[in-house]
């Protein structure tokens, strides 16, 4: 059976005693804390386990992230237990109304046109652009105190109110020691009741992205956390299980495909979607899918799948449920999903991504596979 990051939550609140699905058993703890570090895949960490092996000693099992492998959609779907066809946010931007057409939300930042662009939290409000009841709202409302050991920015952002919605002590971190002191401090042994902890570390991905996975820079990330989890290993109290898993992992680019520069590519075009992996193309009229979806088969065809709306759909491309029409909209006339190591970059409103040497988003399993490292197992 293939699990997925959407299928965590659900067996955390099953061993706190909900009455809920639990795909993965996870044995019942007082404490329990689950660690999302950003980039960490389960191919990369087989690949480099020996600059983790701790890491490397305590994986359970390996999740799938869901499609499309991307931050702002694997975070949703943990913290919802839901795929994006069913909570929406279907990229790390996408597409969204307004009053004479659409236009494209930053999902990440919370952005609408470019992450650089207008904070979104007023125009679209998270809760209204992802309305359902998160896990750790279920959690909560079974007694389960929450906490969160996360960067501040996380605090009230956009994505933080789409996704987790539920509030909870925070303890900000930034940094490996800023997080070890978060987690001890949520896990300080008193009392009885049930705590869930949500921590979360970005640096990996940060020198993935720039430096390359595999790299140097990314390695020594690597290492310094490995040495962090083993050390957070002896000093966690036993009444507390630690998971860590990751959003996604990634590939190195080495064709670059610059959508802005091809104006065959910009013809019957009104908007481009998504992250440099997996782009959602709308259109300028309902009548050029046709000539835009053979237009960009021709021309992307050898390093590109490209596909339309109700192909994927049909595929589900988004998970196994369909989604609602809302959802469906978000979605692209036309998809075109890298293959290999090849990038579709859209420098004008994405200058800092285009620019990256590492990426993810698409099918391939340096993408896809992310570990689910346990206290529980012993190596």
């Amino acid at each position: 059976m293939a699990y997925t990051l959407a299928d965590v939550l659900p067996s955390v609140a099953a061993s706190f005693g909900l009455d809920t699905p639990a795909p993965l058993q996870i044995a019942p703890n007082r404490d329990v804390v689950l660690l999302l570090i950003d980039g960490l895949g389960a191919e990369l960490l087989a690949r480099h386990s020996g600059s983790a092996p701790t890491l490397a000693a305590h994986v359970g099992t390996t999740l799938n992230a869901g499609f499309p492998a991307t931050t702002a959609v694997s975070l949703t779907s943990l913290a919802m237990g839901a795929p994006c066809a069913t909570h929406g946010i279907i990229g790390s931007s996408f597409a969204v109304p307004e009053a004479d057409g659409i236009r494209v939300l930053n999902a990440l930042r919370w952005k609408v046109d470019a992450a650089f662009g207008e904070d979104a939290r007023e125009l679209y409000p998270p809760e209204q652009v992802q309305p359902r009841a998160s896990r750790l709202e279920d959690l909560a409302a079974h007694g389960v105190e929450l906490s969160y050991v996360v960067p501040d920015y996380y605090d009230g952002s956009g994505l933080t109110r789409a996704a987790f919605r539920a509030p909870g002590t925070l303890y900000p971190a930034a940094t490996l020691d800023e997080l070890r002191a978060g987690i001890l401090a949520a896990t300080r042994d008193s009392g009885t009741r049930s705590r869930f902890t949500y921590a979360y570390f970005s640096d990996l991905d940060m020198n993935g992205h720039i430096h390359g996975p595999g790299s140097a820079e990314w390695l020594e990330t690597l290492r310094a956390i490995d040495a962090w989890t083993a050390d957070l290993l002896t000093e966690l109290p036993a009444s507390c299980t630690l998971l860590i898993t990751g959003d996604h992992g990634m590939v190195r680019a080495d064709r670059v495909i610059d959508l802005d520069a091809d104006a065959e590519l910009q013809r019957g075009v009104r908007l481009i979607a998504g992250e440099a992996r997996v782009r959602h193309v709308h259109l300028d009229r309902p009548d050029a899918l046709g000539e835009v979806l053979a237009r960009w088969t021709e021309v992307l065809s050898t390093d590109v799948r490209v596909a339309t709306r109700e192909q994927a759909l049909d595929e589900h491309w988004f998970g196994p449920t369909p989604p609602d029409a809302v959802i469906a909209r978000r979605i692209g006339d036309v998809l075109a999903v890298a293959e290999g190591g090849t990038v579709l970059v859209c420098p004008e409103r994405e200058p800092l991504e285009s620019i990256m040497i590492g990426h993810h988003g698409s099918w391939t399993v340096d993408e896809q596979a992310v570990p689910l490292i346990s206290s529980q197992v012993r190596g």
